[in-house]
C-alpha cells in the first residue's frame, strides 16, 4: 500500500464511498417524515428506483464508453463532476419531481462510475484477489467518515430541525464528487481495449453471452437475491434504530460500526479467498445477512445486541460482493471488464436496491400496528415478520450456491483469467 498507484486508488474508493454514505443513510427518514419532505410511499419507492435505472442503462452506454472508446480516469472526471452538481441541487429541492430528476441525473452519472472504479483498480493490480480487499478498504473508511459530518449536523434536532439538518447531507456529498472529480485526473492511465478478436464490438452483449455457462448464471441469480436482502437493510435499519431507541445523532455511528467491521474483513479477504476458495467464501457472507436479520427478528427491543451484531455487516459485504467483484474480474475477458462489472452491478445496485425499495417499503406500511393504549399509543411496525422474510430469502440463496455453483478449474483464485469455452470442468470449491 505504500507505492504511488496502490495509495492513489485507495484514496479514489475513499472519495468514491464517501458520496454515497453521505447521503444514502438518511434518504428514506428524510423522504418519510413530515416534517421533511413527506413523500408517500409509491413517491419513495420511486425516488429509491434512481440506481436501478442507472445500472440498466450504465450497461449500454457508460460501461460501453469506458471499454471501447475512453480512458478510465477520464470518463470518472467527468461523470463525478455532473452528478457533484445534481447533488448539491438536492438540498434545495423540496417537492418531489425536482427531488426525483435530480437524484435520476446524479445516478445516471454515479452508478456506473462503481464499475468503471472497479475495472481501473483491477487493471492497475499486479495480484487483484490479494490486493483489491486492501484497496477497496479505502471505499469502506470513506463511508464511515461520511457519517460524522451528519453526527455534528443532527446533534439535539428533531422535529423540522432534524429534517433540515438531514438535507445537509446532500452538499457534503456534492462537494465529495467534485472533489473526486479534480482528483481522478491524477489516476493511473488506464485506456479504453479494443474488441479482441472474433468478440462482439459491443462490450455489454459479449459480457451478457457469457451468461449462458451455469455456474455465471447461478451467481447472477444468487447475487440479486442477496442484493436485494443488501439494500434492504439501508431502507430499514435508520427507522428500526430509531424505533430501538437509539437517538438520531448516534444511528449514523453506530451503523458505521458495520463498515469498521468491513475494514478489518476486507484486509483479511485475500487470505480467507487462498483458503476458503470461492464459494465457501461467499456462503460465509449470505450467512452473515442471515445472521443479522435473526438478530432484529427475534431481538427488536434489545438496543445492545442490535448495536452488537452490526459487525456482521463486514462479513455480509466483503466475503460476497468484494468477492463477486473480484471472481468476475478472474472469470471475464480484460476488453469487457467494465461491462461485466457493470452487468453484476445490475443487480447489486439496481435490481437488487429496485426489488429492496418495493418490497420492503410495503412491508413497512402493511406491517404497522398500534402498540398501547390511549395517549401513549403508537404506531410500531412488527419488525418480527419483517426481519424474518430476509433471514429466509439468505437461506435460500446460501443453499442455490452451495449446491449449484461450480466455477471451471482455471478460475482458481490465483490464476489469470481462463478462456472458459476451452476449460470448462468444474471445480468443488
Amino acid at each position: 500500500m505504500n507505492s504511488s498507484p496502490k495509495f492513489k486508488l485507495f484514496l479514489m474508493m475513499v472519495l468514491q464511498f464517501f458520496i454515497w454514505g453521505a447521503w444514502l443513510p438518511p434518504l428514506f427518514h428524510l423522504m418519510g417524515a413530515k416534517e421533511g419532505l413527506n413523500f408517500d410511499a409509491s413517491q419513495q419507492a420511486l425516488i429509491g428506483s434512481c440506481f436501478a435505472i442507472a445500472s440498466v442503462l450504465g450497461i449500454f452506454f457508460s460501461n460501453q464508453f469506458a471499454d471501447r472508446s475512453f480512458s478510465a480516469e477520464r470518463f470518472l472526471a467527468f461523470s463525478h463532476l455532473v452528478g457533484g452538481l445534481a447533488m448539491i441541487g438536492l438540498f434545495f429541492a423540496k417537492s418531489f419531481w425536482p427531488f426525483f430528476a435530480l437524484l435520476l441525473v446524479h445516478s445516471l452519472f454515479y452508478v456506473p462510475t462503481i464499475s468503471v472504479g472497479n475495472s481501473l483498480a483491477f487493471a492497475n493490480l499486479k495480484d487483484p484477489a490479494k490486493e483489491f480487499g486492501l484497496i477497496r478498504m479505502g471505499g469502506t473508511i470513506g463511508w464511515i467518515l461520511a457519517s460524522w459530518p451528519l453526527y455534528f449536523l443532527l446533534q439535539g434536532k428533531d422535529g423540522a430541525a432534524l429534517a433540515n439538518a438531514e438535507s445537509y447531507a446532500f452538499i457534503v456529498s456534492g462537494v465529495a464528487s467534485l472533489t473526486l472529480a479534480l482528483y481522478s485526473l491524477t489516476l493511473p492511465h488506464t485506456p479504453p481495449k479494443p474488441a479482441a478478436a472474433n468478440t462482439d464490438a459491443l462490450a455489454w452483449r459479449e459480457a451478457m453471452k457469457l451468461l449462458r455457462l451455469p455456474f455465471l448464471f447461478v451467481l447472477f441469480i444468487v447475487t440479486f437475491i442477496d442484493a436485494t436482502i443488501h439494500n434492504g437493510y439501508f431502507v430499514m435499519a435508520f427507522g428500526f434504530l430509531a424505533d430501538v431507541g437509539i437517538k438520531p445523532e448516534n444511528i449514523m455511528p453506530v451503523m458505521s460500526i458495520g463498515q469498521i467491521a468491513e475494514i478489518l474483513t476486507m484486509g483479511v479477504l485475500g487470505m480467507v479467498l487462498s483458503r476458503l476458495g470461492w464459494r465457501t467464501t461467499m456462503i460465509v457472507g449470505i450467512l452473515g445477512h442471515a445472521a443479522r436479520y435473526a438478530v432484529f427478528a427475534f431481538f427488536p427491543q434489545n438496543a445492545p445486541v442490535i448495536i452488537a451484531v452490526q459487525v456482521l455487516h463486514g462479513i455480509c459485504y466483503a466475503f460476497f460482493f468484494a468477492t463477486v467483484y473480484i471472481f468476475i474480474d478472474a472469470a471475464f475477458p480484460k476488453d469487457v471488464r467494465a461491462s461485466a462489472q457493470g452487468l453484476f452491478n445490475l443487480l447489486i445496485l439496481g435490481l437488487g436496491d429496485l426489488a429492496a425499495k418495493w418490497l420492503f417499503v410495503p412491508l413497512m406500511k402493511n406491517w404497522t400496528v398500534m402498540v398501547g393504549t390511549g395517549d401513549g399509543a403508537k404506531e410500531m411496525i412488527d419488525y418480527h415478520k419483517l426481519f424474518l422474510v430476509p433471514s429466509a430469502m439468505a437461506l435460500v440463496a446460501v443453499i442455490l450456491l452451495a449446491v449449484a455453483f461450480h466455477p471451471p478449474k482455471a478460475i482458481a483464485v490465483d490464476a489469470p483469467a481462463p478462456d472458459l469455452e476451452a476449460d470448462p470442468a468444474p471445480v468443488a470449491s
